[in-house]
């Protein structure tokens, strides 16, 4: 019993709580002989590593009072047993009151010491109850997990990411690249500098079309795709431009092959969209030129009202119709929308590069539909026709074109009218391009139309 008492006190106990509780054991303590010899089992060795403890003002650390100095030793160590004491920012909460305590750095539990101290909390003490899986690895603290996780060797750094076509641009010297260049020279790179730069948009004609085999985005999974396509090459001064066939049209509103092919000499609008200084040639967009153009033209009440007079340029030509561009909209033309008077074929009349005057017929701004008509910037042939050609009038014209039995003559002065053969004729006799003898039958207001007959060829 005398042996018990000293090392309770040893411990740091109030005397008066070790006289009564002398040969009892704590309540939530294991059921373990209470002795010396039991208590050392299960405790780590003491080692020479021993944690330095602060300076408590020449209390011993061990040992509490009343004023809460220091902390108490739990109960069950041995007296003169050194404990290594962990930093505030290892401590891990206590486990719930009664709860064993499992682990290698386990204690029994013992009673709250008096003047209302807690007790120690120490690092891996919150775990599972007898029996459960240990504490989550979440628990250790970073730096202990570091090692571990690593092997103890600093991971390297990443690469960096590879430069866009744009940071590639702004890392090149132009002063040591420009340097030869003439002044024509060097006004062209600044004018592709600027649209690349700024989104300008640049003029220039096409002067040919060539298969190139270039990297395109797939619109569905986003990923670069080599293929061949048309390109259109614009050569301002000395720079080849080149303008892919994705980069002509609109998306959803892609043109035939053969309808670039037929654009050599048409004049466009475009934005340079990347630069290779060091080969020599540029990637033009027309298709973003014409977005702006059309931005332009919707927010202008002068162009788009009905009645306004523009300025469109021919694109391409066919047997029958044409493609015209007028502020960024595309517009096929037919003979009606040109001519008062028959055309057999378009190509005779307009070829690509070529600029019309038109009227505005109408403009929708949610669809960006224009309608324009070029042979409304003249007057109708039609108007003192009955007066120039009175019906019972013989006069000569030519065949201009045949449609469903009919034949289309063109006077002169660019009146149309509709003939057909007299009996002893047949329409083999006639080709596209003969001139004829006709004789005027009568006229339609209401059609604004000319009827006659041919009767010779001239």
């Amino acid at each position: 019993m005398e042996e018990e008492t000293t090392n309770m006190e040893a411990l740091g106990l109030p005397e008066a709580e070790t006289a009564e509780g002398a040969g009892e054991i704590p309540e939530g303590a294991p059921e373990t002989p209470h002795d010396a010899d039991a208590l050392l089992e299960g405790l780590p060795e003491r080692t020479e590593e021993a944690v330095e403890v602060p300076d408590t003002g020449g209390t011993d650390p061990l040992q509490g009072n009343a004023a809460g100095v220091g902390e108490p030793e739990p109960s069950g160590a041995p007296a003169g047993a050194d404990l290594a004491v962990k930093p505030a920012d290892e401590m891990l909460e206590a486990p719930p009151e009664g709860a064993p305590m499992t682990g290698t750095d386990s204690l029994p539990a013992v009673p709250e010491p008096a003047g209302g101290m807690e007790a120690p909390k120490y690092a891996g003490a919150e775990t599972a109850e007898e029996g459960g899986p240990p504490a989550e690895a979440s628990e250790i603290p970073a730096e202990e997990t570091a090692p571990a996780e690593t092997g103890g060797v600093s991971p390297e750094p990443s690469p960096p990411p590879p430069k866009s076509d744009r940071q590639s641009f702004f890392d090149l010297d132009f002063h040591d690249l420009d340097r030869d260049l003439t002044a024509e020279e060097r006004q062209e790179w600044n004018s592709i500098y600027a649209s690349y730069r700024g989104r300008s948009a640049l003029t220039g004609t096409i002067i040919g079309v060539d298969p190139h085999s270039i990297s395109v985005r797939n619109q569905g999974n986003g990923k670069m795709e080599r293929q061949t396509m048309y390109c259109a090459i614009v050569i301002p001064y000395r720079v080849r431009v080149v303008i892919p066939a994705t980069e002509m049209w609109e998306v959803g509103h892609e043109r035939p092959d053969f309808v670039l092919q037929n654009m050599v000499g048409a004049t466009i609008d475009f934005i340079i969209i990347k630069v290779d200084r060091e080969s020599g040639f540029a990637i033009g967009s027309r298709r973003l030129a014409a977005r702006s153009q059309r931005y332009f033209f919707a927010h202008r009440e002068s162009l788009r009202r009905e009645g306004a007079q523009l300025k469109c340029r021919v694109l391409s030509v066919g047997p029958r119709r044409c493609l015209v561009e007028c502020y960024g909209h595309d517009l096929n033309m037919t003979q009606r929308d040109l001519r008062y008077t028959a055309i057999p074929d378009l190509r005779n009349e307009y070829r690509p590069g070529q600029v019309l005057d038109c009227v505005v017929k109408g403009y929708d701004p949610e669809k960006e539909a224009l309608r324009i008509s070029v042979k409304e910037t003249e007057s109708n042939p039609f108007e003192g026709a009955e007066l120039r050609h009175p019906a019972g009038s013989r006069r000569q014209a030519v065949i201009a074109g045949k449609y469903g039995g009919g034949v289309f003559c063109n006077f002169p002065d660019g009146t149309v009218c509709m003939c057909n053969y007299s009996y002893q004729h047949e329409d083999s006799d006639f080709l596209v391009g003969d001139t004829v003898i006709l004789v005027v039958q009568r006229h339609e207001r209401q059609k604004r139309q000319m009827y006659g007959k041919i009767l010779s060829k001239w």
